[in-house]
């Protein structure tokens, strides 16, 4: 596991919970220039901290390292998450990426449980696809899928490439540090409300502390859509621009088998893919470059998780468009919101935007339990697009409201052209953000 600190700084803390900036009148003109320095698009980032985005989301969604595949994916489905902590006993086990992650006990100190990884949809479904070649050809595959499903949750830690460490981000860590992380595709990070380590600037391995929650980067990307007042200089300028837009897309046909798509997304290490309409799609690849071609649809792992496993073994070699039917007609007929509370499903959030006293806790907690209404099943039903020239606003109040990972750039024909992801938004944000500080301490030195 590797983990990003910050300094301690408690005048910066309390400015990052109460929204004041405490500057010594004394302080004079350089007081001042503190103030400039601090202003603008990379203030904002640098005097917010991740443990005011995490306080407000719910208890830590995890499993124990002895659960199944199937009782993992059935917790994925019943907690509408993308993704689970794996915990167990301390003392026995190296973590992903050889972490020692730890809860303790509040009141005495002693060791609960170590924090070995993080399982998410790709590492299952990478599991299943190194079933045989024909999911539906005869009972021996459906064996097979069955006992792939039996093996423990803490064998298929990493099989997708972010499983391989488990991220934890510092409670004063500010949002422009956690960006830095977010925007090189780390979808989820670990934050301990309170931390043993004190102004640590390095990478570190270890943490101990009472309880975790966990920070995505829809939480960011939502942290964003908040402060849009303070943000509209870079969030009112294009997606093209800024360069968020992507121009590697790649995509399926809607008559792919599932098995298929789920095997070229793994080789790929795709969550998500477009579906493209039959007439555009090449017959003699799986996976292919989805650029010119009509989207209808968006094939994820979100869908794979919404199925049921006692479904999922039929269901594998059906194509793509019957499986998106066969999930929305079971999510109907069991009248089940697939999302729920401060649920982090395929874009997840125990925080959501709100206005100009959004900072404190109290603001954070309110806001999280209006998100709790929120209903998942109806935001997957229709494509999310965005043009080339949309906003980065734009972007962000999509993928926000829509509770989408990407959306799928269009031209004016309805033709891929490109996609746009959080870690595309974040990224573009930091760097705007960056840019703009260089230019304001230029203008404060000269």
């Amino acid at each position: 596991m590797a983990q990003l600190r910050a300094p301690a700084d408690e005048q910066r803390q309390h400015e990052a919970l109460h929204g004041e900036k405490n500057i010594p009148a004394a302080a004079g003109s350089a007081g001042e220039s503190n103030k400039k320095a601090r202003a603008g698009l990379c203030g904002v980032l640098r005097e917010r901290k991740v443990v005011d985005l995490a306080r407000a989301k719910r208890r830590l969604v995890e499993v124990p390292y002895t659960a199944t595949l199937a009782h993992t994916a059935n917790a994925l489905l019943a907690a509408g998450v993308s993704a689970v902590a794996v915990a167990a006993p301390p003392g026995h086990w190296i973590g992903a990426g050889g972490s020692m992650i730890l809860e303790s006990d509040p009141a005495t100190g002693a060791v609960r449980k170590h924090y070995i990884g993080m399982v998410n949809m790709l590492d299952i479904l990478a599991h299943i696809a190194e079933a045989s070649d024909d999911a539906d050809a005869d009972d021996e595959a459906e064996v097979d899928l069955h006992r792939r499903m039996a093996v423990p949750v803490s064998s298929v830690i990493g099989h997708s490439l972010e499983g391989l460490t488990l991220w934890t981000l510092h409670p004063n860590t500010s949002v422009l540090d956690c960006m830095e992380t977010f925007s090189k595709g780390v979808h989820r990070a670990l934050v301990p409300l309170e931390s043993s380590a004190e102004n640590v600037v390095a990478v570190e391995l270890v943490e101990s502390a009472p309880g975790y929650k966990m920070l995505t980067q829809m939480d960011v990307v939502r942290f964003l859509r908040a402060h849009g007042a303070e943000l509209r200089g870079v969030l009112s300028r294009t997606v093209r621009d800024l360069g968020a837009v992507n121009g590697a897309v790649f995509a399926v046909a809607g008559g792919a088998r599932v098995i298929d798509a789920i095997k070229a997304m793994r080789a790929a290490s795709l969550t998500a893919v477009p579906v493209v309409d039959a007439a555009d799609a090449d017959d003699t690849e799986i996976l292919q470059d989805g650029k010119g071609k009509k989207a209808i649809e968006t094939f994820s792992a979100t869908d794979l998780r919404d199925c049921p496993v006692a479904r999922l073994q039929p269901w594998l070699g059906i194509s793509v468009m019957e499986f998106k039917r066969k999930v929305a007609e079971y999510r109907a007929s069991s009248n089940k919101p697939v999302g729920v509370p401060g649920a982090d499903d395929a874009t997840d959030t125990g925080v959501v935007p709100v206005a100009e006293d959004a900072d404190t806790p109290a603001a954070l907690a309110a806001i999280a339990a209006e998100e709790e209404q929120h209903n998942d099943e109806q935001q997957q039903q229709t494509l999310v697009t965005c043009s080339p020239e949309s906003t980065l606003g734009e972007a962000i109040e999509a993928a926000a409201t829509r509770h989408v990972h990407r959306l799928w750039v269009v031209d004016e024909e309805g033709l891929l052209r490109g996609v746009v992801s959080l870690t595309d938004v974040l990224r573009a944000v930091r760097e705007a953000a960056l840019g703009e500080d260089r230019e304001l301490h230029t203008i404060v030195s000269s």
